[in-house]
């Protein structure tokens, strides 16, 4: 049987925000029983337990987590539609759920986000942080920043900015080591690497003339954290590759010094990833829009705006 009534779905959602019935029928204005059965009947058409029942809480089970995090969603979606219908001005409201690469996030994209949230006060905005990649399309993710070509060509993605990693290192590591004059020469410095999708990258391409060259790096530190193989350069620890826009900030400012300036480096370039192309939420395209000009305003795209997203 399918959901007769959205007024059930509330029940649910109130009851796993509170704890207990009572919490939710109070939030609801009902009485315990009203709600009750709301819960009852929403689990009889279901064919499905949807919480487990103690005398102190409800705990929801693997099927009221699903039909919990489609039904936030759904009444998000709601609200905002009413907003755009309604309000004399379209004011953007629900949760952005955007998921990051944790250097890029503090070296850029953190003001932006309080620029964006005080452009819109009727949103609030729920970031991840770090270097594992969610999957868009099975996490709770509306939108997610990456690194890297696209290795799914399903994905729904907008390019943001057209970036290359950079070979960078600190004036006090240059002091006591020699900087490189060629990619070769990195085999003699303690390179500091990263995971990235879950695998260490530890080779390194270079280009000059056309011609390419890898070289396998190794060091004394790996982190699965990218932003940390940046700290360590910066405190002089070793050698790092990384993105233009996560170093940007650190070579204004002198920390980091750009090494092999002369060869290129592999095309690194930032998407936006959402999990549907059928619908995004206005909400999710103005961020989207917000940040990728923020992105140009920094590198131009050598393209053009790369795009899947429909209008």
């Amino acid at each position: 049987m399918k959901i007769e009534n959205l007024a059930d779905l509330h029940v649910l959602v109130h009851t796993a925000r509170g704890g207990t019935l009572t919490a939710a029928a109070r939030s609801l204005g009902l009485t315990p029983a009203a709600a009750s059965a709301a819960l009852k009947r929403l689990e009889a058409q279901l064919g499905a337990r949807l919480f487990e029942r103690s005398t102190r809480a409800m705990r929801l089970t693997p099927q009221g987590q699903t039909l919990l995090d489609y039904a936030s969603r759904a009444f998000e979606l709601l609200a905002e539609g009413e907003s755009l219908v309604t309000a004399d001005r379209a004011d953007l409201v629900g949760t952005l759920r955007v998921a990051a690469p944790s250097d890029l996030t503090r070296g850029a994209l953190l003001p932006w986000f309080d620029e964006f949230l005080e452009a819109h006060p009727g949103l609030q905005l729920a970031l991840s942080v770090g270097d594992r990649p969610l999957d868009v399309t099975r996490d709770e993710v509306d939108v997610a920043l990456r690194y890297g070509a696209l290795a799914d060509s399903r994905l729904v993605a907008r390019k943001l900015a057209d970036s290359r990693p950079v070979l960078c290192a600190a004036p006090a590591y240059l002091a006591r080591h020699p900087a490189p004059q060629a990619p070769q020469d990195l085999l003699k410095h303690n390179c500091l690497t990263f995971h990235r999708s879950g695998r260490r990258q530890r080779i390194w391409r270079f280009a000059r003339h056309g011609q390419w060259t890898e070289v396998r790096v190794d060091g004394d530190r790996i982190a699965d954290d990218a932003s940390l193989a940046r700290q360590w350069a910066v405190e002089g620890r070793g050698i790092t590759l990384k993105s233009m826009l996560d170093v940007r900030s650190d070579e204004a400012s002198g920390a980091l010094l750009r090494l092999l300036p002369d060869w290129d480096t592999e095309p690194y370039p930032l998407h936006a990833l959402l999990p549907s192309g059928r619908f995004v939420p206005a909400r999710v395209r103005a961020l989207v829009d917000f940040l990728a000009a923020k992105f140009a305003a920094l590198l131009p795209l050598e393209d053009g705006p790369a795009t899947k997203i429909a209008a």
